[in-house]
């Protein structure tokens, strides 16, 4: 049986289109997609993200387990301030692009739905000195690693995204919090009708917006809250739409064990002075394979959509392929995200992406597509 996360009957009631997504029932859409989509371009709208999941890690050691798992530089982050990176493998693969927050007593992370049970496994196996253990989000025993404790607390709350250029504005008041005040990628710490309460300046949409996470009891709550400041409810549908046109990475679609961060244009969350991480040793190596294929932007000619998987061809000889495709609604047009050998990766390049047997003309294009205007 599906996960399901804490306002699963509210969608089910309120028409949301239901559909199964890394084990967890999720709504893709409820009114239409593109209107989801220009509610968060133009106004404000609301993502039930209950299904991310969300680690916390405390001890003397946490911060040492989080660099050596961690490719971004934790020990330089200031309480509340949040900071992108990635987990790789011991050959530079991806296994996860993650989220992670300094707190007082501890850090948080936030991973991909689909690698919830694969990253809490990963932090497992890896061997330490003076154990502790590591429990998933049922309390069950799964490993130990060094002196830090790494709890599974997904299924404990809720999360909400709020994000479009009216976000922010709406939700004064609604925590005593000033949450307008919260730099990008900062957080803090308040409460919600009394009960504890997190907010963080931080989404997947190219918008300005704010990510709240509270008890699973104060879910419809906060939900209904929202909806009365204004807020559309969104489903995963127009979350992709958004995150493609502000060129965010998708793990299985942009990032995966293959892919390394240099590949994907992530380099810039890797910092190779902090210290020894895993993965480190080979990515000093890949970082200097000129012949890897790089992540590029494609705007296609007219509106055939090119899919994920979709051949690249330049001059009949195969130089890439698609990772993730669709119909921009802000730019009216098709555009897709694709992996292609380095000599092809100039903005302007032209070349064909077989959609359905057929060639779709296409060219390189600067990433992101669609940046928001800074206010």
């Amino acid at each position: 049986m599906a996960n399901r996360t804490p306002l699963y009957d509210w969608h089910v009631a309120h028409g949301a289109r239901m559909v199964d997504f890394a084990g967890w029932d999720m709504p893709i859409q409820y009114s239409s997609i593109i209107e989801e989509h220009q509610a968060v371009r133009t106004g404000i709208g609301i993502f039930d993200i209950s299904h991310m999941g969300r680690l916390w890690f405390e001890g003397p050691d946490s911060l040492d387990l989080i660099q050596k798992i961690y490719t971004n530089n934790a020990a330089t982050m200031k309480e509340g301030q949040i900071r992108y990176g990635l987990i790789c493998n011991e050959r530079g693969g991806i296994l996860d692009d993650v989220l992670v927050y300094r707190w007082p007593d501890g850090f948080g992370m936030v991973v991909n739905a689909s690698n919830r049970e694969k990253i809490v496994a990963w932090i497992a196996s890896q061997q330490g000195v003076k154990p502790l253990q590591i429990t998933d989000a049922a309390g069950q025993a799964l490993g130990s690693f060094l002196p830090a404790a790494v709890r599974d607390v997904t299924t404990q709350g809720f999360m909400v995204a709020v994000q479009g250029p009216q976000a922010v504005d709406r939700c004064r008041g609604l925590v005593p919090a000033a949450v307008e005040t919260l730099p990008y990628y900062h957080g803090c710490r308040t409460t919600y009708e009394g009960k504890p309460c997190s907010v963080s300046r931080t989404g997947y949409t190219g918008e300005d917006g704010l990510e709240f996470i509270v008890s699973a009891e104060q879910a419809q709550k906060l939900w209904e809250d929202l909806l009365s400041r204004g807020a559309l409810p969104c489903g995963l549908g127009a979350r992709d739409t958004l995150r493609l046109e502000a060129a965010m990475p998708l793990y299985g679609h942009e990032l995966n064990e293959d892919i390394d961060p240099f590949q994907a244009g992530l380099g810039w969350a890797v910092k190779m002075d902090k210290g020894d991480f895993i993965g480190r040793e080979v990515l000093m190596r890949r970082r200097q394979d000129k012949s890897l294929r790089q992540r590029v932007g494609l705007e296609l000619e007219g509106k055939r959509l090119a899919r994920e998987g979709a051949s690249i061809m330049k001059d009949n000889k195969t130089i890439g392929t698609v990772t993730s495709g669709t119909f921009a609604p802000t730019l009216a047009k098709a555009i897709a995200m694709a992996y292609v050998d380095p000599a092809y990766t100039p903005p302007g390049t032209t070349c064909e992406i077989d959609v359905r047997g057929k060639p779709a003309p296409a060219r390189v294009v600067p990433l992101p597509f669609y940046k928001r205007v800074q206010s």
